[in-house]
C-alpha cells in the first residue's frame, strides 16, 4: 500500500463540515491501491512546452500541460463557475481537443467508452456541486469494471471551504469508497507531481478511476512547475516470481480430465498469449460479460458466456470440470449463482492481479497475484519447452512419461454432444423482429467487427448472447454497475477513440432515454455512431422479471402512453430530427436486413429504430442464489 496520511480522525468523522481547516492533499480508497512502476501510457518521450522554463502561468495552464505531457488528446468536459479556468486553460491548447457533452454524465461515460476502446486512459472535466455529483455513477462504473479514467473537478475556493459555499460539495469525501485514489490539490506547486501521480495510479495494476479536485483559487494562482518530482510509490513490481507455482499449473492441467477456462476483463491485455495458451492445451474457454473478446466466440474451443445469461454449454462444462482455470475474474454473483455449488468438483486455479480478488468469494486451491500476460507467457513457455522435449523424444524413441497433448478427446467430444443438444434458441413471432435475430444479422454484416457498445437491460445480454465477438475492446458494457444510459455515450468515446472503426450502439429505449441529449453531442462532432434501438415500449428486463417472478403488473415498467398503447411513444425519430440525424424505423423481419444494410452505408451517425415484441426474453436464465441445474432454458 502507498504511504499516505490518515484522513479520518475520530474528529473530522464526527464533524459535519469535512473541509473544516483543510490541510490533507490526497484521500486514499478504502479499496485496493495495487500500483506497478511504470511509464504511463500515452505519454510523450520529449515535450516542447509553449511556456518558458522559467515563465510563471496559472495553475489552470500548469494541469492542461501536465495532461498534455501524459498523452491527453481529448477530455469530455463540461463548463462551470468552479470551471472555467481550466477550461480557458484548455482553449490555448493546442494538443488537447475539448468534446462538450450535454451532461456531466454522458461526460464521464464518453471517458469510460474511450478507455475500454483505446485502452489509454480516459480523461472527463466538470465543475463543482451538481456538476461533480452527476459523474458518481460514472465513478462507480469504471471502480467496478476496473476501467482507467482521470476525473477533474473543479472547487469552490479554499477560503470557502468549510462554509456551505454556492455548489460546494466534498466530492473527495463522496467519492473516497469509489475511486482507486483521490486528491484535493491544496498547493498550486503539487499539480505536476499530482497529475503524474493520477496516471499511473489509474492504469497500473488493476486499473480504475482517479479524482482531482482542484479550488478555483488555485487554478488562477500563478507558479512556475517542476516537472521532476519523482513518484514515490510502493506497489508490486512489474514481474513475476513464482516460476515453481506454474509448473505446478502446468502438472495439474496434465493430470486434468476435463480442464475449463474462465477467462475475463482482466485478460484484456493478454489475448494473444490466451490464445497461444489454448492452442498449446486444447482447453476449452468460456468468457464473462466483461471478457468478451478476449477469446473468439468463432474459435471451435469457444464456449461463449458463462453466468445468468451466458450459454447452457459454457455453464455445463464449469459444472462438469475438474479443473477450472480462473484467469482475471472475480467470481461475482451473476456468474456463480448459488457460490459453494459454483465448479463444485474442480480444482481452482486463480491468476489475478487484485490480491482482495483472490479467495474474497471462492477459495482457489492454487493461486498466484499477478499479471494475468506475465502468468500466461510462463506458461507457454513452460509448455514450449515440454512440447519440444516431447518431439526430440519421439525422434530418437525415448520413452516419456504423458505431457500436455491437448485436453482428451472424450472431453471435448462431451461438449461437442452438449453444443449439439443445447443449441442458441429464441422464440419468434411471425413477421414481428426477433431482437436475437436483428443482432445476428447486424453481426453477420459487420463481419464480427463491429465495436459494440449497449445500454443495460435485455438488449445487453442479447447482445452478448448473439454477437460473435472476436476482438477485445470491442465490446463496451456497464457491467459491473449495470448503469442505463451508458451505451449511447461509451459510443461517442469509442468513435473517437477508434476513428476509424464501426461503432453501433446496442440499446433499448429506456436505457437509451437516460442519456438521449448526447445525440446532439454526436452531431455537432459528426461522430459515425450507428444506434440500433430494439424499442419494445417496456423496461424490458424489468417486465421479464415481472412476468417471470411477480404478479404480472407491469404498470411501472410500460415505457409508452398509457392513453393510447396504439402509437410508438416516444418517437425516436423525432429525437433525431431535432438533432438532424438520419433515422428510419422497421417494424417487420422481412425488412430488416435492407435497414440495417442502409444504417451501415450511411455516412455519418444514424438512428435505427427496430420495434421488437415486449414478451421476448433473454434465455438462458440461471435464477438469482440458484446453480447451473436450476437454469431456465430454450426459447419460451
Amino acid at each position: 500500500m502507498a504511504s499516505f496520511k490518515l484522513l479520518p480522525t475520530l474528529f473530522s468523522i464526527l464533524n459535519t463540515n469535512p473541509y473544516r481547516k483543510p490541510t490533507i492533499r490526497s484521500c486514499l480508497s478504502h479499496r485496493r491501491l495495487n500500483v506497478i512502476l511504470q511509464p504511463s501510457q500515452g505519454g510523450a518521450k520529449t515535450f516542447i512546452s509553449r511556456f518558458a522554463a522559467d515563465e510563471p502561468r496559472k495553475g489552470s495552464d500548469i494541469l492542461v500541460e501536465a495532461l498534455e505531457r501524459e498523452g491527453v488528446s481529448h477530455v469530455f468536459g463540461y463548463p462551470g463557475g468552479a470551471s472555467m479556468e481550466i477550461h480557458e486553460a484548455l482553449a490555448r491548447s493546442s494538443i488537447i481537443r475539448n468534446v462538450l457533452p450535454r451532461h456531466e454524465q454522458g461526460g464521464i461515460f464518453a471517458a469510460d467508452g474511450y478507455a475500454r476502446a483505446s485502452g489509454r486512459p480516459g480523461v472527463c472535466l466538470t465543475s463543482s456541486g451538481p456538476g461533480a455529483t452527476n459523474i458518481i455513477s460514472g465513478i462507480a462504473d469504471a471502480n467496478f469494471d476496473s476501467i482507467p479514467i482521470v476525473a477533474i473537478t473543479g472547487q469552490v475556493p479554499r477560503g470557502l471551504m468549510g462554509t456551505d459555499a454556492f455548489q460546494e460539495v466534498p466530492i473527495t469525501d463522496i467519492t473516497r469508497p469509489i475511486t482507486k485514489f483521490n486528491y484535493l490539490v491544496l498547493d498550486v506547486e503539487e499539480i505536476p507531481f499530482i497529475v503524474k501521480e493520477a496516471f499511473v495510479i489509474a492504469t497500473s495494476g488493476r486499473p480504475g478511476p482517479v479524482l482531482i479536485d482542484i479550488p478555483r483559487d488555485i487554478q488562477k494562482e500563478m507558479a512556475i512547475p517542476n516537472w521532476n518530482k519523482p513518484i514515490m510509490l510502493h506497489g508490486n513490481a512489474s514481474r513475476l516470481q513464482e516460476k515453481a507455482l506454474l509448473e505446478e499449473i502446468v502438472r495439474l492441467i496434465s493430470q486434468s480430465k476435463r480442464p475449463v477456462v474462465y477467462a475475463g476483463g482482466g485478460c484484456m491485455n493478454c489475448s494473444k498469449e490466451l490464445r497461444r495458451f489454448v492452442e498449446l492445451t486444447g482447453i476449452p474457454v468460456a468468457t464473462t460479460l466483461m471478457g468478451l473478446g478476449v477469446f473468439p466466440c468463432t474459435d471451435e474451443l469457444s464456449l461463449r458466456m458463462l453466468g445468468m445469461h451466458g450459454t447452457m454449454l459454457a455453464n455445463y462444462a464449469v459444472d462438469r470440470s475438474d479443473l477450472l482455470l480462473a484467469f482475471g475474474v472475480r467470481f461475482d454473483d451473476r456468474v456463480t449463482g448459488k457460490v459453494e455449488a459454483f465448479a463444485e468438483n474442480a480444482k481452482i486455479v486463480h491468476i489475478d492481479i487484485d490480491p482482495t480478488e483472490i479467495g474474497k468469494n471462492k477459495k482457489p486451491h492454487l493461486s498466484i497475484c499477478t499479471d494475468v500476460k506475465l502468468a500466461l507467457e510462463g506458461i507457454n513457455r513452460i509448455l514450449e519447452k515440454n512440447a519440444a522435449k516431447q518431439v526430440i523424444a519421439v525422434e530418437k524413441d525415448i520413452p516419456m512419461t504423458k505431457n500436455i497433448d491437448n485436453a482428451s478427446s472424450t472431453w471435448r467430444k462431451e461438449i461437442e454432444e452438449q453444443k449439439e443438444k443445447h443449441p442458441p434458441s429464441y422464440r419468434t413471432f411471425g413477421e414481428a423482429i426477433p431482437p436475437q435475430y436483428a443482432i445476428q444479422l447486424l453481426d453477420e454484416l459487420t463481419n464480427g467487427d463491429a465495436i459494440i457498445c449497449t445500454g443495460v437491460g435485455q438488449h445487453q445480454m442479447w447482445a452478448a448472447q448473439y454477437y460473435k465477438h472476436k476482438h477485445p475492446r470491442h465490446w463496451l458494457s456497464s457491467s459491473g454497475l449495470g448503469a442505463m444510459g451508458f451505451g449511447l455515450p461509451a459510443a461517442m468515446g469509442a468513435a473517437l477513440a477508434k476513428p476509424g472503426a464501426v461503432v453501433v450502439d446496442i440499446d433499448g429505449d429506456g436505457s437509451f432515454m437516460m442519456n438521449i441529449q448526447e445525440l446532439a453531442t454526436i452531431r455537432v462532432e459528426n461522430l459515425p455512431v450507428k444506434m440500433m434501438i430494439f424499442n419494445n415500449q417496456h423496461l424490458g428486463m424489468v417486465y421479464q422479471y415481472e412476468d417471470e417472478y411477480g404478479d404480472s403488473n407491469s404498470m411501472h415498467s410500460y415505457l409508452g402512453n398509457p392513453s393510447n398503447q396504439a402509437e410508438v411513444f416516444p418517437d425516436m425519430l423525432m429525437f433525431a430530427k431535432a438533432c438532424n440525424i438520419a433515422a428510419a424505423r422497421v417494424t417487420k423481419k422481412g425488412e430488416l436486413r435492407e435497414a440495417i444494410e442502409k444504417m451501415l452505408k450511411t455516412p455519418g451517425p444514424y438512428l435505427l429504430d427496430v420495434m421488437v415484441p415486449h414478451e421476448a426474453q433473454v434465455m438462458q436464465l440461471i435464477p438469482d442464489g440458484s446453480s447451473f441445474k436450476d437454469a431456465i432454458r430454450g426459447a419460451q
